[in-house]
This record gives C-alpha cells, structure tokens and sequence, in this order.
C-alpha cells in the first residue's frame, strides 16, 4: 500500500499514471490544495507520474527518485529500507570544523557515491571533518556542476541514486566524518523544470538572474515555503545529513513578514532538539551582512555560518597579484590583514565593482570567527574563470603553502576544494550535457561570449558540452604516487604539500589557540609584501616578497612548521629549531612561510590590523 500526494492548489483534477502497472487512477482533492489516493499494489520501485487537467504526465514534484532522468517517471524509494549503522554518530557542528568540498562527477573517474566513499580515508588521514558535496538533485544530462537541479527531492541517477547517498553518509559517519549537503533553492535548472503545471512554485514579481523568482512571498507561497522547508528537513532526517549548505541566499527574494529563512532555521532547530544532534545551516550571502548568522529571536536569519568570500578574495588577490573584477579592491596586505580581524572587507563601504557602498560591519564580541566559513580555493573561484584552472598553476609551491597556512590557522571556518591538499592540476572546468539542442547551444554561446568581454579568445573557452571538459576536471589520485626526485624549487612536489597540509590541520586540532574563533584576539602587522599574525602562543610569518625579509618575531619563539628559506638565530635550514631571543628578528625568504610556537605568556591580541 502506498499513498501518492501532489500539491496542486488550482487543479480541478488530477491523474495518477502509473506506467509499470498500466493503469491510471484519479486523485481525491484534500485539504491546503493535495490530490491524494491510495494504491494497495504499489510501493518502493513503483513508477508514477501526475497529470494535472489532462496535460502530460509529469514528475512528482516531491520525487524521491528520477531513475529514467529528469523527464520520465518518478519512483517510489522507501528511505526505511536502508538498515543504518550509525545509531552511535553524536553528529557534528559546522563551527570550526574542517571541511572539505568535493563533487561527486568529478571526484573519481566513475563519478558516483560509492566510489567516492572508497576515499574517505584519504579524508580522515588529511584531517577533514566534514565533506561537503556538491548539489546531489537530479538535473538534466548524466553531467553537469549540479546548480540546475529541477528535481530537488531526488538524488541523480548517475551519482547512483539516493540508496547510495545513503550508503555514502553512513559510511562517512563510520569514518567520523559529518556531511554537508549543497542545496540550491533560489532557482531551477531550465530543462525538466514542470514546477508551473502544478502550482504557483514562481513568481515575476521578483526578478532574478535566472529569470523568475521562487515565489515564497506571493498568493500561493506558503505551499513553495512548506516544498523548501521539507525538503531541508528530509535530508537531515531520512538520509542523516550533518548540514545544508544552502546556495545563493540573496537571491531567495522575500518580502514577507517573516522570511523563509527564520522559518526554516526555527524548524531546523526543533528537529535537531528532537534527534538529540546538532544540524547546521550554512549560507552563501554575498551581501556581507552579519545578520544573516544572529538568532532569529533578534530579527537575524538564524544560519550557523555563512560563506565569506572577501577573505578568499583577499588571499587570492594578494597571491597572485590578479585586480579584475571583484578582486579590484583586494590585493594587498592591508585588505589581508583586515578581513584576517574583522570578516568583511566591504563592511559599508564602496565597492568599486558594485559601483555602491556596501556590506555591514560585524561585532567581534557577537560574531566569532567560526561563524564564517573561508576558502582559499573552492568550486566557483575555480570554476568559474574561463579555463577552471586551480591556483596551482599559478602559484610557486612557496605561495600555496602561504596560503594554506594563512588559511588554516585563522580564526574562521576553514574550507578546501578537493585535490588543493596535494596541488592537484587538473583543472575544474564548467561542464553540462543538455540533450535540448537549444539549450546546449545558448549556453556554449553565452560562456565563450562572456569571457570574450574579458579578452579570452573563443578558442580558449572549454566546451560545456564536450565530455572531453568533464573529463579534464577529473581528479588525477595518481599525482600523490608519483616521486619526481628533481622537484624542488618552484617546482610542485605533490608528496610534500600534502605533508604540509596535514600537518597544519593536525596543529589546528590539537592546539586550542588555533581553535580558538575569538576575533579580538587576533593581530596583524604587516608590511608591503609580508603579513605577521599573531594567534595566542602562535606566530605566523609569511613573505611574499622577491627578497628576503627581516621580520621581528615574539621572544622565546620556536619554529612549529616551515617552508621555504628560514634563517634561525642559531643554525638553519626549514627543521631547524628557531628561537629568537628578545628583540630578535628572523629572516625569511622570498615565498617562505613560518608557523612559530611562543614560549611563555601569549602574544595579547587586539582584534586589529598594525602597519610597520
């Protein structure tokens, strides 16, 4: 026996189509605007589709499964079915874990769950604690980036379905791993999207750049708001999932008295009350407001965290020396040094590439550090320049292991892309596989005219279309096996930098000063091309300059981790012991870095930026 419902609120009738048992059945409408009827034969695996007014018979737009892709039926998936191993897991808080992004197309070369859950110890000996995967809702095509999903309910067929989403959370619960889901609800894909012919789900008084606005705040959307909110509830509750990473808020455009957001944030609590383990909500804003991450019961939006793309547009401005864009006001050591103290770089004021004043300022004894999550590298600084290429080839390995430790030793959340660990070089390239000619054309012609407008040459712009660029952002595991024994230099040794990075993420574990997500205690100085910031008993020194810098340290420091040219007051080399007597200074080479560990009282911070 199994019970179908469908909202659709100005339906005058509706059939169930059930294509497996060549029948169809007409639905009962119900109270709030559902269709139901019951089926005494049908349950998991059984196909069905809705036909609203005698049009074609649509997907479910609740559909747990789209095993035939985005335009055949739905099937019935029993989420009891799958027999837990996790009853142990005490779940984890997205405050100041480490997480790790990854998309499951592109993260092994069969680009589904379970064979990305075969490297998950890859993860736990790196130091991760919470993977956070890229949109898993079916959307149109066997490839794609996932952020034009129109079955958000359903997990995508080529990753293996939603039994192996499933599979894959316990398995990471079983590794001591917490999982982050990336959801997208500010918009849907355009092929596969059915959501008009049952209801309201859109509204055109609110524009956006992907056309129409979800409605959650016109006649109709209180049933939009319910389809939102349950969908965030059933992956925390039927498939396990730690937290929701939750796409684009500014563009969830919501006028009403109380927003979609303090909805589900209240609901989200009450249902982490009733399972006894914390569940997060992490928000992409970009409109830099602090608000977003305040309680609810203060006016603010409730979120856990929120993305702050000014710290990575600050690390990778002044690491690379790029100015386009939204980097025009990033660059320097000074930007660094205060998004490093107080979150925001536009904080009220101008934005030259928004042409407006912009963004709030945050209260460093409300807003902790680990409220904001920061990247030095992450899927849409990668993959949305023209070629996807990483920071690896850009930057010497002086300078990723620069920003890797600014990176991890900061007060916020820290975020890494898969394969940055290793200064992996495979690009991530924007990529789809539209079966609507049209379509695929429209957006093969879009992105080459778009960075056409930036100087790139047509030619130079991947295909979208072309399997071949899927294939190209495929992580290549096989660099961590190779030994290139004349690596040195500026020459990338994979081995290495992975050693770095895991030696960075267990200092940050084991060390409370560099748990620590207390603002006011960080301090900055900094010079024209090198950064000093200090966190308790730790000091770290880093010069990008082209020569060697004289830099004063705390007395009594000694060298915890090193890379690079680093001149001790006794000795040398990077392993050797540093310490630095009082009034010491201690040099350091061009692209080096220095974490050093203060003996005696730590160093007092001020929650602000000094210039020497």
């Amino acid at each position: 026996m199994h019970e179908f419902t469908v909202w659709s609120p100005a339906a005058s009738r509706v059939m169930l189509h059930l294509p497996g048992l060549d029948r169809r059945e007409p639905m009962r409408p119900a109270a709030g605007g559902w269709w139901r009827v019951s089926v005494p034969d049908a349950g998991d695996g059984t196909d069905y589709a809705f036909a609203v007014d005698g049009g074609p018979p649509r997907p479910d737009p609740r559909s747990p499964w789209q095993p035939a892709g985005v335009h055949g039926p739905s099937r019935v998936f029993d989420t009891a079915r799958h027999t837990w191993s996790d009853a142990g897991w005490p779940g984890r808080s997205a405050l100041g874990s480490v997480f790790y992004e990854l998309h499951i197309g592109t993260f092994t070369p069969e680009g589904t769950l379970d064979a990305a859950a075969g490297h998950l110890a890859h993860l736990v000996d790196l130091g991760v604690e919470m993977v956070e995967l890229l949109p898993v809702a079916a959307f149109p095509g066997p490839r794609g980036w996932g952020y034009d999903g129109v079955d958000l309910y359903a997990v995508h067929e080529p990753y293996g379905g939603p039994a192996a989403l499933q599979r894959f959370v316990d398995a990471a619960h079983a590794h001591g791993l917490a999982v982050c889901l990336d959801v997208v609800y500010n918009h849907l894909g355009p092929d596969g999207n059915y959501l008009s012919e049952f209801g309201p789900y859109f509204t055109g008084a609110h524009d956006t750049p992907w056309g129409e606005a979800v409605n959650l705040d016109r006649d109709g959307a209180d049933g939009v708001r319910r389809w939102l909110i349950d969908n965030a509830l059933r992956w925390f509750s039927d498939f396990h999932v730690d937290c929701l990473r939750l796409d684009a808020v500014h563009a969830l455009v919501d006028d009403s008295s109380r927003p979609v957001l303090t909805d589900l944030s209240d609901e989200v609590a009450q249902l982490s009350a009733r399972l006894g383990r914390p569940l997060s909500l992490v928000a992409e804003s970009d409109l830099n407001d602090p608000t977003m991450i305040e309680p609810t019961a203060t006016g603010g939006s409730g979120m856990t965290a929120q993305w702050d793309d000014d710290v990575h547009h600050a690390l990778h401005a002044l690491l690379t020396g790029e100015r386009h864009g939204y980097y025009a006001d990033f660059g320097s050591t000074a930007v660094l040094a205060r998004v490093l103290t107080e979150a925001f770089r536009h904080a009220g004021d101008y934005s030259s590439f928004r042409g407006r004043h912009w963004g709030h300022p945050i209260d460093p004894a409300r807003h902790a550090g680990h409220r904001f999550v920061v990247a030095l590298q992450n899927h849409d600084q990668i993959g949305n320049r023209a070629t996807g290429d990483r920071l690896t080839v850009k930057l010497s390995p002086g300078r990723l292991a620069a920003g890797a430790a600014l990176l991890l030793t900061s007060a916020y959340t820290p975020m890494l892309f898969m394969g940055e660990e290793w200064g992996a070089k495979s690009p991530w390239q924007f990529f789809t596989s539209y079966d609507n000619p049209e379509l695929a054309e429209a957006v093969r012609k879009g992105r080459r005219a778009e960075f056409a407008a930036h100087g790139w040459r047509e030619d130079d712009v991947p295909d979208p279309q072309d399997p071949a660029t899927r294939e190209r952002s495929v992580l290549d595991w096989s660099e961590l096996e190779r030994v290139d024994p004349a690596a040195g230099g500026r020459e990338l040794d994979h081995a290495r930098l992975l050693r770095w990075y895991r030696d960075l993420i267990a200092l940050r574990h084991r060390e409370p000063d560099l748990r620590a997500d207390d603002l006011r205690e960080v301090r900055v100085e900094f010079g024209e091309r090198w950064v000093i910031v200090h966190r308790g008993s730790f000091t770290v020194v880093v010069n990008l300059g082209i020569e060697d810098a004289v830099l004063p340290v705390p007395a009594g420091s000694s060298l915890e981790l090193g890379w690079g040219e680093l001149e001790p007051s006794r000795g040398g080399g990077e392993d050797a012991d540093l310490l630095a007597p009082t009034g010491a200074a201690v040099r350091v080479g061009p692209d080096s870095v220095a974490v050093l560990r203060v003996s005696g009282q730590p160093v007092a911070g001020s929650g602000r930026a000094r210039e020497l």
